[in-house]
């Protein structure tokens, strides 16, 4: 089976610069303080956030991983993007690789549009069901809005 891309939006009343600083550059101490359920650390293992960094994220109870590895592939910080892959964990069962690659684009209302593109490269002859795509949708669409209705609760953040 081939790479399979996922593509999604989730747009957001809050402005690309602020929303970025939150979810890419705070990410590590802002999502498990807002989703403890869901990640309960990060942390760096080499780099200082930049491309080449390498981080180790351990899950909340609820989730169905334990922790993983991944890897900053790219940050741009003027232009609101970033890129990271997973090179060990469980997240990786059944796969040879999974990257991320995120762009948050400014709405005609002042907020913003979170572009995110996930490329799941299968092993073998793996599957991934609609239901495991539908999940991994609702999952990053759920961080996101946790993201915003902590930023609107926060606005001196």
């Amino acid at each position: 089976m081939g790479a399979i891309t996922l593509d999604m939006e989730v747009t957001s009343s809050i402005p690309p610069a602020k929303m970025f600083k939150a979810f890419v550059i705070d990410r590590d101490t802002l999502i498990p303080k807002v989703l403890p359920q869901a990640i309960k650390s990060v942390e760096n293992l080499q780099g200082d956030g930049g491309a080449g960094t390498i981080k180790f994220t351990t899950f909340g109870e609820g989730s169905k991983h334990k922790c993983l590895k991944h890897k900053v592939d790219a940050v741009d910080k003027e232009n609101f993007t970033y890129s990271y892959s997973i090179i060990e964990g469980d997240a990786l069962d059944g796969f040879e690789s999974i990257s991320y690659h995120i762009k948050i684009v400014p709405s005609p209302d002042g907020g913003s549009i979170c572009k995110n593109r996930s490329i799941y490269c299968p092993k073998g002859d793996n599957k991934v069901t609609e239901e495991e795509i539908k999940s991994g949708k609702d999952k990053a669409s759920n961080i996101f809005k946790a993201v915003e209705a902590y930023l609107l609760a926060n606005p001196d953040c």
